[in-house]
């Protein structure tokens, strides 16, 4: 019976010892949104999860983890799990980047010079009265006999018009691989461990494999939305990406 004991008590022992431990938490912005699909990161087993849309994650850790938190348009943030962090509920508040506003020309005012405002002002007066002359020119119709075909000309019969052919695409793979790496940086790259020479490698085999793009080259735009599926599309790509190729 001691024997029994004994026994279940170790088990029990190595049960607690080798528990998985989950740290959870919520992800907001600095108005207190929640931020929804942020990449979640354990440094150290290299885990990745994304915060639902109310902002709530979960990830497998242990005290002394770092856990990495990223997310388009917001400054990447780091949190070191303490001992207490593993009981109770993390909040993680995100700041958003600093967007470069562009430089606003300002028009040069009165100086309070009276000579040099005069002269100002007078070639304010002649460019609105130029602008007026035109606009008066081209509202007037044409005398018919101006615009009809001399003898022996060849005159192009009125019709419905003909198509140029398709409209080429505003971007191609290589325009977008570019803006995908420039928009999401180096380092998220880095993070995922892929080494900065076969970062555009990477980039072409997840759009080679099934990212849908059509709208994205016909435009040459790519949306906050289109970024996070292009996301959702590497984690789910790049264990096949990094796995060995099958020997034949």
């Amino acid at each position: 019976m001691k024997i029994k004991l004994l026994i279940l008590f170790s088990f029990i022992a190595f049960i607690n010892i080798h528990a998985q431990e989950y740290i959870f938490g919520k992800i907001t912005d600095e108005e207190k949104h929640e931020l929804a699909d942020v990449n979640v990161i354990n440094i150290r087993t290299d885990e990745r999860v994304l915060s639902n849309r109310d902002g709530h994650f979960m990830i497998s850790g242990r005290a002394g983890d770092i856990l990495r938190f990223v997310k388009t348009g917001f400054d990447r943030f780091q949190w070191k799990v303490a001992p207490e962090d593993t009981k109770s509920s993390l909040n993680i508040n995100m700041v958003q980047s600093a967007i470069l506003i562009e430089e606003v020309e300002i028009k040069k005012g009165l100086t309070g010079d009276l000579k040099l405002d005069s002269k100002a002002l007078a070639q304010s007066k002649k460019v609105e009265k130029l602008k007026s002359d035109l606009s008066r020119y081209i509202s007037q119709k044409s005398d018919p006999r101006i615009l009809a075909a001399k003898p022996g000309e060849f005159v192009q019969p009125k019709g419905q018009g003909f198509s140029i052919g398709k409209v080429k695409n505003k971007w191609d793979d290589l325009d977008l691989a570019n803006y995908i790496v420039s928009a999401l940086g180096t380092q998220y790259f880095t993070d995922l461990q892929i080494e900065q020479p076969f970062i555009n490698h990477f980039v072409n085999y997840i759009l080679q494999t099934g990212f849908e793009r059509k709208n994205i080259l016909k435009y040459g735009y790519m949306s906050d939305a289109d970024l996070m599926r292009f996301q959702r599309t590497v984690l789910n790509r790049i264990t096949t990406y990094k796995a060995p190729p099958k020997q034949k």
